[in-house]
């Protein structure tokens, strides 16, 4: 413990005894008052003050002593205490056994709470993660049925199939994120399968806003998350997608094991930058165009933080958006 918090502790101390101390001192005004009215010598006096000033010194040292133990080990377990109050120290008067047995209860009753409060969740998950796999049998029969279906607007159709589809998938990604099970395999991959298996997903609403893709020779190989980095790659091309004029362009490259997604949108303005990957924050143009639910680059971010990965956004209204990712780190999984 340091000086200054020992100083500090013995004010506090003497403030908490106040009421003895000033007793003490009342006592010795009297016994001081009624000796010099009978006229009696004070060298006695002041002997019996030294020879009580010195017991007394004593006893204080060792009485704060023990308040200094029962301090740091209260203090302790302040820090420490999660599951149990087995290691409060004994209680020294009724009032500190009533404010322990307090304790106690409260203790008993947060984790009761916590429980609670864990088991509704572990529900709620269970419940939309069963619910987004059973309405994807319908989105699958749907995408049948529109292949076969030679009407004008059939096209359309599959495209905001398509969309439904990937708002299902963000929000089972989103439920399976903070899950301590999430099925993580590291391994590592070839980055240029990945982008090609992501793009071919996207292949038709590209072509159906006539957005062409320049994927160059891409040769890196990064320790990853196949699945987890397919999502993420899908949400930046989704957002380029979203977010770039009919005609436009996106342009794919490594540099300095960092992946660049390049697109020639509408691009973000200066202000919304810091904040893209905050939840729920739309931006602009999230709340111009009403496209945006503000979860998209918020899980890439958290996803690519558990892998060990960086993302970082520039942008320019008007020019376009670079997205890269750092894969300089390994993949290091992250609770």
């Amino acid at each position: 413990m340091k000086k200054y918090n020992i100083i500090k502790l013995f004010f506090r101390y003497l403030f908490d005894y106040k009421e003895y101390l000033i007793y003490f001192i009342l006592v010795g005004i009297i016994f001081t008052i009624i000796l010099s009215l009978y006229s009696i010598s004070l060298e006695p006096l002041l002997y019996a003050y030294t020879l009580s000033g010195v017991a007394g010194l004593i006893l204080l040292t060792l009485d704060f002593i023990k308040y200094i133990k029962r301090y740091t080990t209260l203090d302790m377990l302040k820090k420490s205490i999660i599951y149990s109050v087995d290691s409060l120290p004994k209680a020294n008067n009724i009032i500190e056994k009533s404010c322990f047995e307090l304790i106690e209860t409260i203790q008993k009753d947060s984790m009761n709470f916590k429980y609670q409060i864990g088991k509704n969740q572990c529900d709620m998950i269970d419940y939309y993660t069963m619910w987004i796999h059973q309405v994807k049998t319908p989105i699958s029969a749907m995408r049948l049925l529109l292949q076969t279906d030679t009407c004008e607007n059939s096209k359309e159709l599959q495209n905001e199939l398509f969309k439904i589809e990937q708002y299902v998938e963000m929000v089972l990604s989103y439920l399976r994120i903070d899950n301590t099970s999430t099925d993580f395999l590291i391994k590592q991959y070839n980055l240029n399968d990945i982008l090609k298996q992501s793009i071919r997903k996207f292949s038709k609403p590209f072509i159906l806003k006539k957005i062409s893709i320049n994927l160059e020779d891409i040769s890196l190989k990064v320790i990853t998350d196949e699945k987890w980095l397919c999502f993420v790659i899908e949400q930046i091309l989704s957002n380029s997608l979203k977010y770039t004029n009919t005609g436009g362009y996106i342009h794919m490259f490594v540099k300095s094991n960092s992946l660049y997604i390049q697109d020639n949108g509408i691009g973000i303005s200066p202000e919304d930058l810091p904040r893209i990957f905050d939840k729920g924050f739309t931006g602009y143009n999230g709340r111009l165009n009403k496209k945006s639910t503000g979860i998209g680059l918020y899980l890439c971010k958290k996803i690519l933080t558990k892998l060990n990965h960086k993302i970082d956004i520039k942008s320019e209204i008007g020019i376009g958006t670079t997205v890269i990712m750092d894969f300089n780190t390994y993949a290091n999984i992250k609770d």
